[in-house]
C-alpha cells in the first residue's frame, strides 16, 4: 500500500536523529545541586533560575490602594473633628458618663429590654405556631395580630396603653356577658414600667412571629417526614427536631430585632419612665449647656449595649452551626493568632529571600 503525501512530507521534515536523542543516563544522574549551581553561575544571564528562588509578585491593584487612602483620610478628618472641636465638651462627657442618674437610667433600659425580649420571643413563637396551625381561627387571629402591630407605630401603642385607664377603669376575668370571677384595678396594676414592657412586648411579638415562622419554614421537609415516620409526638418533633434546627436561621434575624428593641426603649421616656435616654434628656433640661455631652453619653452607652449583643450573637450562631458546617467559623482570638502567625511566616520568607 502506497504512503500518503502527508506521510512523505512528515518524514522528510523530521529532524535528524542525533538532535532528538534523549540525554544520556550519565547526564540525567548528575546531582541536582550541581545543575543548580551551574545554572546560577555568575555572568550567565541566559541560565534559568530555579523556581524556589523566584519570587511571585501579587497583581497590582492601584484602585484598591487609592480607595484605602481616601477612606483613611476621611476617618482621620472625622477623628480630628471629634477630638479638637470644643463643642463636644469631652470633659463634661467624662463627668456625666458614670453619674448615678445615668447608671439608674441604664439599669431601667436593661430591665425593660430583658423583659420585653423574653416576652416578645415567647409571644412570637405562639403567634408563629398559630400562623402555621390548621385551625382557620388561629390562623386568622394570628395574622390579624401581626398585621395590626406591624402597622401601628410603637409610640402610638405606648401612648394608648399609658392612657388605657381612661377607657377601662377595671379589668375583669370571667364569663363573657356573664359574671366576673376576678377584678383588677387597672390604674394600680399598670405602672410605668409595666406599660413600657407590655407595649414593647406586644410590638416585638408581631415581628418575632415572622422571624420564627420563617425559621421553621426553612427547616428541610425531610426532617418533618423523618419525625413522622418515627411516630414521634408533635410536641417532641417541635422541641427536639424542628425548633433547634430553626434556631440557626432565627438567631441572626432575632438579634436584629433585639438591637432594635434596645434602641426602641428610648421611646418609654414618653410614658414617664426615665430610662437611659430619658435620664439624659432630663439632665439636659436641667443643664442646658450640657445637652451635647449628655447625648454623646447616651450614644456611647447604646453602642456598648449593641456591641455586647453582637458578640453574644457570634457565639450563639457558632454554637448552632455545629453539624451544619464542616468547620466552625474562627473566633476573633483565633483570627488574631492566625494573623500574627501569617505575619511571622511572611517576615521569615522575606528575610530568606
Amino acid at each position: 500500500m502506497s504512503e500518503s503525501p502527508g506521510a512523505v512530507v512528515s518524514l522528510a521534515s523530521a529532524p535528524p536523529a542525533e538532535h532528538t536523542s534523549e540525554p544520556s543516563s550519565e547526564s540525567s544522574s548528575e546531582p541536582r545541586t550541581a545543575r543548580l549551581a551551574e545554572a546560577e553561575r555568575p555572568g550567565d544571564d541566559t541560565a534559568p533560575r530555579p523556581l524556589a528562588a523566584q519570587r511571585v509578585l501579587p497583581q497590582r491593584r492601584p484602585g484598591r490602594w487609592i480607595a484605602t487612602a481616601i477612606v483613611l483620610v476621611l476617618v482621620a478628618q472625622i477623628a480630628h473633628g471629634l477630638v479638637t472641636n470644643p463643642f463636644y465638651q469631652w470633659d463634661r462627657f467624662q463627668y456625666w458618663f458614670l453619674r448615678p442618674t445615668i447608671l439608674d437610667g441604664l439599669f431601667i433600659t436593661l430591665e425593660v429590654t430583658a423583659y420585653s425580649a423574653v416576652l416578645g420571643l415567647l409571644g412570637g413563637i405562639l403567634i408563629a405556631l398559630g400562623r402555621l396551625s390548621r385551625s382557620p381561627v388561629l390562623r386568622a387571629v394570628s395574622w390579624t395580630y401581626t398585621w395590626l402591630f406591624r402597622s401601628v407605630p410603637l409610640i402610638v401603642v405606648l401612648l394608648f396603653l399609658y392612657n388605657f385607664s381612661a377607657l377601662y377603669k377595671t379589668l375583669s376575668l370571667g364569663v363573657p356577658f356573664g359574671p366576673a370571677f376576678f377584678t383588677f384595678d387597672e390604674s394600680r396594676l399598670a405602672t410605668d414600667i409595666v406599660v413600657a414592657v407590655v407595649g414593647l412586648s406586644l410590638n416585638e411579638a408581631a415581628y418575632a412571629s415572622e422571624v420564627v415562622r420563617s425559621g421553621i419554614l426553612a427547616v428541610d421537609q425531610g426532617q418533618h417526614e423523618a419525625a413522622l415516620a418515627l411516630g414521634l409526638p408533635k410536641s417532641y418533633q417541635f422541641t427536639k427536631i424542628v425548633f433547634p434546627q430553626a434556631l440557626r436561621s432565627i438567631t441572626p434575624n432575632y438579634v436584629n430585632l433585639l438591637i432594635n428593641l434596645i434602641k426602641s426603649t428610648s421611646l418609654v421616656f414618653y410614658v414617664s419612665l426615665l430610662d437611659l435616654f430619658g435620664s439624659a434628656q432630663s439632665m439636659g433640661s436641667t443643664y442646658p449647656g450640657d445637652i451635647v455631652p449628655l447625648l454623646l453619653v447616651a450614644t456611647v452607652w447604646y453602642l456598648i449595649l449593641t456591641s455586647a449583643v453582637s458578640v453574644v450573637q457570634f457565639y450563639v450562631e457558632r454554637y448552632f452551626s455545629r453539624g451544619a458546617t464542616r468547620t466552625l467559623p474562627p473566633t476573633p482570638l483565633q483570627k488574631l493568632r492566625t494573623g500574627l502567625r501569617d505575619l511571622r511566616a511572611r517576615a521569615r520568607r522575606e528575610a530568606a529571600i
